[in-house]
């Protein structure tokens, strides 16, 4: 029987706010948008092409609105896996989105830390030739 992460949740603000940042700045699709009754709803957008995505979860209490933008407790977040790094970033930084910083080179290839609306910290990485993305390599 195989496993995977599919679905990652994400506490946000507001939910017509973080579709909008995720949909317009990062150019994901919107998945799914769907009323659950008493205010939720099952929100769901990813980069073209993924086999993972968010779960747009809005915060109800002040206990989970002090997490938002904080879920890692200040380290890098999510990972996002990119062809061209350099463009990606130009484009990023066109749409308003903050950069922590330069490209940097690793031994796996280039990355650079982005910061989204809510101060998630994301690695943008295009991985160097010959090294697989995939995790079942």
């Amino acid at each position: 029987m195989s496993k995977r992460i599919f679905m990652v949740s994400l506490v946000v603000d507001a939910y017509d706010t973080a579709i909008e940042h995720y949909t317009k700045d990062w150019g994901f699709k919107l998945l799914e948008d769907n009323p659950l009754g008493n205010g939720k709803r099952w929100v769901r957008v990813a980069p073209p092409d993924s086999q993972c995505c968010l779960l747009l979860a809005q915060a109800k209490d002040p206990k989970q609105e002090s997490a938002i933008g904080q879920q890692t407790g200040g380290r890098v977040f999510l990972f996002m896996h990119v062809y061209d790094l350099q463009r990606e970033v130009e484009r990023l930084i066109g749409r308003g989105i903050r950069m922590e910083g330069p490209i940097r080179f690793e031994d796996f290839g280039k990355a650079c830390v982005a910061v989204d609306h809510y101060g998630n910290r994301w690695d943008l990485i295009e991985l160097a030739s010959g090294i697989n993305a995939d995790p079942k390599r």
